[in-house]
């Protein structure tokens, strides 16, 4: 394997002629790089030496590239460009999180995040970064996915971390007002509705089909974000399906 040296000196040369060609200026170019006109000329000049040609015609007004003066700056800039994306990416690799978790609204804000706050007191020096959306994120973006539905059904690697049952979720002052004691008596009470499109999750029609029950015919409240229709419960607008582990609001009895 050849071994290639380079003098420092010689750097700095290609450096102050890099910029005086992009501002066809010795004195722009000094004032880019904090130093004198004179220090830049005097760097062009051993360059020119170096090289065996002349690289800029000097003017009265400023200074123009020759030929070989061309040649050298676009290929300046091709390496100069390279350099630059290579430091981009690497200062990105640098302050990219040591695994990415993907998880819904309803598991990031209710068990994940919670998690990670003890986590992070143990373990300050991992960094964790969460993508939060109701619908699949490609693997792509994800170290690490948390998913609802038949793992069975999964073709990748997978783990169960718990098992829950879907329960109708209301406020005490709902469950007063309306005065709901059994299941049958949610279809006449305000139901909140998620829409959230291609999550798979079970709404009203398939709880009530479950449960032996006509679809509802009540009107309710709709929403697409199951952080919201969880406080809209809390606030007594409405009863809502929701994960036993994962929510902490009153349960509405209906055995």
């Amino acid at each position: 394997m050849s071994k290639r040296y380079y003098d420092l000196s010689s750097v700095h040369a290609l450096v102050c002629f890099e910029a005086a060609a992009r501002n066809a200026s010795f004195k722009t170019a000094a004032h880019e790089l904090h130093v004198t006109p004179a220090a830049i000329s005097h760097q062009v000049k051993n360059l020119e030496a170096d090289l065996g040609r002349e690289l800029f015609r000097r003017h009265h007004r400023g200074v123009e590239l020759t030929e070989s003066g061309a040649y050298l700056w676009v290929a300046l800039q091709k390496s100069f460009d390279g350099i630059s994306e290579c430091v981009a990416q690497l200062r990105t690799q640098q302050s990219q999180a040591a695994a990415i978790i993907s998880a819904t609204t309803a598991v990031s804000s209710l068990w994940l995040t919670p998690k990670l706050a003890t986590f992070w007191r143990n373990h300050a020096h991992i960094s964790v970064a969460q993508i939060v959306s109701d619908v699949d994120v490609p693997k792509s973006q994800w170290d690490l996915s948390i998913k609802y539905g038949d793992i069975a059904k999964e073709s990748m690697e997978c783990r169960i971390l718990f098992q829950d049952r879907i329960v109708v979720l209301g406020s005490p002052e709902f469950k007063q007002e309306y005065q709901i004691e059994k299941a049958e008596d949610l279809l006449q009470a305000p139901l909140i509705y998620l829409e959230a499109e291609e999550t798979g999750w079970t709404g009203w029609k398939e709880w009530c089909h479950a449960q032996g029950l006509s679809p509802p015919c009540s009107q309710g409240f709709s929403v697409n974000n199951y952080v919201i229709a969880l406080q809209a419960a809390q606030d007594g607008m409405g009863a809502i399906l929701g994960w036993e582990s994962l929510t902490s609001t009153c349960r509405v009895p209906h055995d």
